[in-house]
Formats: structure tokens, sequence, C-alpha cells
């Protein structure tokens, strides 16, 4: 099994070289004809590189329900008689395979943009091949600081739809202790997840710096399933609260292995733990007195958000839509009104378009983008309440 591991990194690399070497990043004939026959009055071909199976599907899986229900009615009208075509690519939750997608879009399928991937590293994995090909990437829910910035140096051709984490972990930090009361914490983290380490150094920063004391520090590794030694140290510390900035699979076991261990105190995260399968992994009433920084609430009562909950919800049977299904949305729109605003499918004319947004109408925002290509927006604190999340506030990014 390692071999074949290795041996597939390897052959995903060549792969990625082979894409920069045959489509070239010097030419803007090259970015303009990857869009299909957009020029001949037809379709403009999107991409979406996604989580569709793997370790965090579920994330993957609602971005693209977002992003089919945006084409639905993008496509009423379409875009100067032309349509949006999604190309999905399925990156089963693996950087490899990211980088895989990310050839196959371009030099095969000869897409305009690409949405995704929905993890920061996913998104990282594909960011080379991008900008030496002049093709935009837009990462609906990539929240590392790093994922548009590198060594200082702006990635120019990537964008996102969401905020960053130092801002979610700055909102947490100002919950717990004002909202919340809290004088202690504890930190439990995915020490192999730089989005877990990156929320947790700004929860930290800002927690200590209005007076609270960070009691314990504890670790853990994606796909662990067993945290009671690491719970049972946290539980010895007597916290106030405890902060925990990772994905559901993890997260749901943390939240039940802890209420069977009678830690009562609340409990808090970030995006990642927005799946419905939080709520099958640590159960309705383990959950009560948790809270997450998120990206939009259906329970917002902005008329917008309704709107787009009542379409959600007749697309797909009811089903209300979480904030990974609402930021898909929203990138599709991002990615619409760039193209719209371009008048062109030349995909460096797109880059440029969405460089400049600013004050774009969204379900999760009004969009302005930062010099880093970080939209500059709210967030909203949510609370589980018996297995429901249930709207607290909506934070300024002031």
């Amino acid at each position: 099994m390692r071999k074949k591991k290795v041996a597939g990194i390897f052959m995903s690399f060549m792969l990625a070289a082979g894409v920069m070497a045959g489509c070239g990043s010097t030419s803007s004939s090259s970015s303009s004809s990857n869009g299909g026959d957009s020029d001949k009055g037809g379709t403009i071909k999107i991409g979406a590189n996604l989580e569709l199976s793997g370790g965090v599907a579920s994330y993957g899986q609602s971005i693209k329900e977002g992003i089919d229900l945006a084409l639905e009615e993008i496509n009423k009208e379409g875009i100067d008689g032309k349509k949006l075509q999604l190309v999905p690519f399925d990156n089963k939750s693996e950087a490899p395979e990211a980088i895989n997608g990310a050839t196959k879009l371009i030099s095969q399928d000869k897409v305009v943009a690409i949405i995704g991937a929905a993890t920061s590293g996913n998104t990282k994995a594909q960011i080379e091949i991008a900008q030496s090909n002049s093709i935009p990437l837009l990462t609906p829910t990539g929240t590392a600081e790093d994922v548009t910035v590198k060594d200082g140096k702006l990635s120019d051709f990537v964008f996102r739809t969401c905020f960053i984490d130092p801002f979610q972990g700055t909102v947490a930090a100002n919950f717990a202790t004002k909202d919340l009361q809290a004088k202690t914490a504890a930190i439990f983290i995915d020490s192999a997840s730089d989005y877990s380490k990156g929320l947790a150094a700004s929860f930290k920063e800002l927690f200590e710096k209005k007076g609270g004391k960070i009691v314990k520090e504890e670790a853990y590794v994606a796909k662990d399933t067993d945290f009671h030694a690491q719970l049972t140290n946290i539980k010895g510390k007597s916290p106030d609260f405890i902060f925990v900035p990772g994905y559901y699979e993890e997260v749901g076991l943390i939240v039940k292995q802890a209420r069977e261990l009678g830690i009562t105190v609340p409990m808090m995260g970030a995006d990642g733990w927005d799946s419905p399968k939080l709520i099958e992994l640590a159960g309705k009433d383990a959950l009560n007195n948790t809270f997450i920084t998120n990206h939009y609430s259906s329970g917002d009562d902005d008329q917008k958000v309704q709107d787009f909950v009542k379409a959600f919800k007749a697309k797909y049977k009811d089903k209300s839509p979480d904030a990974f299904n609402a930021l898909g949305y929203d990138s599709a729109y991002f990615i619409a009104d760039a193209i719209k605003r371009a008048g062109s499918s030349d995909s460096k004319k797109i880059q440029k378009a969405l460089a400049e947004t600013d004050g774009l109408e969204l379900v999760t925002g009004k969009m302005k983008l930062d010099k880093n290509h970080n939209p500059i927006k709210s967030a909203v604190i949510l609370e589980y309440k018996d297995g429901e999340q249930s709207f607290k506030t909506k934070v300024s990014p002031e």
C-alpha cells in the first residue's frame, strides 16, 4: 500500500508538470480558449474540484448542491446568451487527487475557472497549476490564511468566498470572554491540520489579551477515534470553556466522549463542525451547550438569506441549507458576476473582474475583497440545541 501511494503521488506531480508545460502561462489566447465553445455562443465551462467522497465528503457534496442550485438560476437567463456548464471532479478528499483534478479540468475539459476545493490543503495543492495556467481558482471554504498568499506574495489567480481562520478565532475568543464570561480555557487541536492550528493560534492570542488563561492544550491527529486520555487531562484542569477547532469527523466523537466523562462546560469550534454528520456522531444531547462560528445561518431573517433557503428547500426536498451549501451557491454567483462584468470567457479578464469585486450582494454577506483576495464580511455564531443549529448573533468584521 505504501509503494502504491508513493507512486500515485509521483504520477500526480508528473501530470501537473505536463499540464504546466503543455498549456503554458504566457499566452492569453491559451486562457481564452479554455472555455469550451463559449466564444461560439455555447457554454462556458466552470470546474468544480471537490471532496465528493473520502474523509470530508460532506463538505464537497454540500458545496456542489449549492453550486448546482445557483447554476440553475443563472442559466435561466444565461450570460450574454451563454450557459454556464459545471464540470465536477471528485478529489476524494486527498491532495494528490486535487492535483489530478486541476490538471484534468484545465488541460482536458478547458474550464475558464475552478471552484474548490473545500479544504485549505486540497486548495493549496492546486495553486501552482492554476497560477501557471492563468486560471482563476476560487475556494468556497478554504479558510487558512496562506491560501491566497505564500511567503508574503499574493497568488493573484487565487480567491476565496469565505473569511479567514484568524477572524473566526478572534470571534470565538470574543464570544467566550464576553458572552460566556470564561476566564479559563482549554484548547484541543488536530496537530496535523493547518486549519486547526491557525484557528487555535488566533483564539489563544486574543483570549489571553483579554485576560483569559489557557490552562491546558491537547492534540490529536485526523482519523483518531479515542480521545479519552486527552479529555481526562483537560477535565483535570477544570477549564470554563473548551475550544476545539477541528473537522466534524473527529469533533463529533470528541464532544460525545467529553460529555461521557462528565465535562459539561461550553465547547466551541468553527465552520469545520458544520455537517449533519456531526449530530450523528456526537448525539443531540451531547451537543447542547456547544457553539460554532460560521459564515451564515438559515435562521438569519435577511431577505436574501430567506429567499435562498426557500429555493434550496424546494430543490432538495425541504432540506435546510448549511453554510457549505450557501458558500457553494455564492461561489457560483461570484464567478458568474465576474464573467458578466468581464464581458468575456477569457480567464485573465475573469481574474481581473474577480479582483475588482466590491459590494456584490451574496447570501453569506456583501462581497468586498481586501488586497489579499479575502472577503471582508460578517460572521455568525450558532448554538446547538437538541441537535438543531440556532442563530445566536451576527458579528461584524470591524
